[in-house]
């Protein structure tokens, strides 16, 4: 199992920024807006000759509770749990807080290695900041600007002695390695996007489907704002699951972190493999639905239809013939979508939600023999022949397929 790394401190201090800086692309949405992150996130990170497992963490506050600020710290402190050691990270600039020093109390209690971090180290301003860190007694910080990718030397040079062997990469033959690569290569995992409208049980149906409350849920629209990654498998075969925003209408969105986690969410459904599209079946196929059904198509993905709180449904014969006639007319470029009527909310019907993504992948996947294609173009020219042109009718010789997906 990978070495497992919590970044930790208080909103805004730049967590997001530096984890990734650690991952090496820009998974994580930023914004000087504080509370912008509230998932949890993991990655795969690479520091020189460290790899390790990265987390990056909602920004830790005091919060009622059962409130939606409760719920965020909660995810905070089983990152923090689940770690094997802990990034403090503080703003330079702006001092020793009230609020770091409570929150480096609660950390010792955790019982993690903790290494001291000071962000947004790039001028002198910072150097008061640096002197006061001190005074928290996780030792000397180190000094980064995550930002501008400075300091990242000092930060190896303080993980280091704090790491196993297993993470430190080690010099391997070419055959070791290519052969690594082939392994890597039959156990791809599918990746699978959840995606819909907000409110409608996408974070819960993944919380489901993993077994454990991975993902902050609530009766507040448009929690989600990131799109959440967590490898999971399902009866031997692996899985990577995709939580995303809630996609609105562009005309009704008017909040710039909102139009930031739908470009996000149109990233993953292109980077998806099969495309989970979560309806409220109390609401069923509306025009928004559609607009996002079509997107799906549109960028060659394969798309299966999870209609959620089918508990709540009386007529539920009517109600699916009603879905059914619905994508035979406003979805007729694809014959077929699968779509499964399940409860999120009480994991009825995910095996059958699983299957389904299952054989849409394969589907996507697979070839036609030319020998079949053939047959199946001399058939249908025989019953429908071509137009004639210019007094002749054209032949159509052959058929090939040249590409799946």
């Amino acid at each position: 199992m990978a070495f497992t790394v919590a970044i930790i401190g208080r909103p805004n201090v730049g967590k997001s920024t530096l984890f990734n800086r650690l991952v090496g692309r820009r998974t994580a949405l930023v914004d000087d807006t504080p509370g912008l992150t509230r998932d949890r996130r993991q990655g795969e990170a690479q520091l020189g000759d460290l790899i390790f497992s990265a987390i990056d963490t909602a920004g830790l506050e005091d919060a009622a509770p059962k409130t939606l600020a409760a719920r965020m710290r909660a995810q905070t402190e089983r990152a923090v749990a689940d770690a094997d050691l802990v990034l403090f990270v503080i703003d330079a600039r702006q001092g020793l807080t009230a609020d770091d020093q409570h929150f480096a109390r609660w950390l010792r209690k955790a019982g993690r290695p903790i290494v001291l971090v000071a962000n947004k180290c790039e001028s002198r301003t910072a150097i008061p900041g640096l002197g006061e860190a001190a005074a928290l007694g996780f030792g000397e910080p180190v000094a980064i600007a995550a930002e501008h990718g400075e300091g990242l030397a000092d930060l190896h040079a303080a993980l280091l002695p704090l790491m196993p062997e297993s993470a430190i990469i080690q010099d391997e033959p070419e055959e070791d390695a290519a052969n690594a690569d082939n392994a890597v290569a039959e156990e791809r995992p599918i990746r699978i996007a959840i995606i819909g409208r907000p409110n409608v049980g996408k974070s819960t149906l993944v919380n489901r489907l993993l077994g454990a409350e991975r993902m902050l849920t609530g009766p507040e629209p448009g929690i989600t704002r990131d799109a959440i990654e967590v490898p999971w498998a399902w009866k031997g075969r692996g899985f990577r699951l995709v939580d995303t925003a809630g996609l609105r209408k562009r005309a009704r969105i008017d909040n710039p972190i909102e139009r930031m986690s739908g470009v996000e969410t149109l990233r993953v459904v292109r980077e998806a493999q099969v495309v989970v599209l979560v309806l409220d079946a109390t609401l069923m196929l509306e025009k928004q639905d559609l607009t996002i059904a079509r997107l799906v198509v549109e960028e060659g993905r394969a798309l299966v239809i999870a209609v959620n709180k089918w508990d709540l449904i009386d007529d539920q014969r009517a109600a699916l013939r009603k879905l059914r006639d619905r994508l035979e007319i406003s979805l007729p470029q694809v014959k077929g979508v699968p779509f499964v009527p399940l409860s999120a909310l009480h994991g009825r019907k995910l095996d059958e939600l699983m299957r389904a993504v299952i054989d849409i992948y394969d589907l996507w996947n697979s070839r036609v023999p030319t020998p079949k294609l053939n047959r199946w173009l001399e058939g249908v020219t025989e019953a429908h022949p071509p137009p004639l042109v210019g007094g002749r009718r054209p032949r159509l010789r052959f058929i090939k397929q040249t590409t799946t997906r």
